[in-house]
């Protein structure tokens, strides 16, 4: 039985606006948006690897997010 929230959504039920390929893989990164809407946000996953080319895989962005290397609206995430 899994436990706490799904971090991944099918890569065909993502929002068009993503610009995701569809035979890239399976799953697409689930956005937490917060008290916005989930269709209107953009996950900093796909900003900072598939736009950016910052990182190749999940675990290295989540380790430059760690590392406080981005910094948005003035704030260190």
């Amino acid at each position: 039985m899994a436990r706490g929230l799904k971090k991944h959504l099918k890569r065909l039920n993502a929002p068009k606006h993503w610009m995701l390929d569809k035979l890239g893989g399976a799953f697409a990164p689930k956005p937490s948006s917060g008290p916005h809407k989930s269709r209107e946000c953009l996950p900093l996953i796909l900003i900072l690897r598939n736009r950016l080319k910052y990182a190749l895989n999940y675990r290295e962005v989540i380790s430059i997010l760690m590392q406080r290397h981005v910094l948005v609206l003035r704030y260190c995430n």
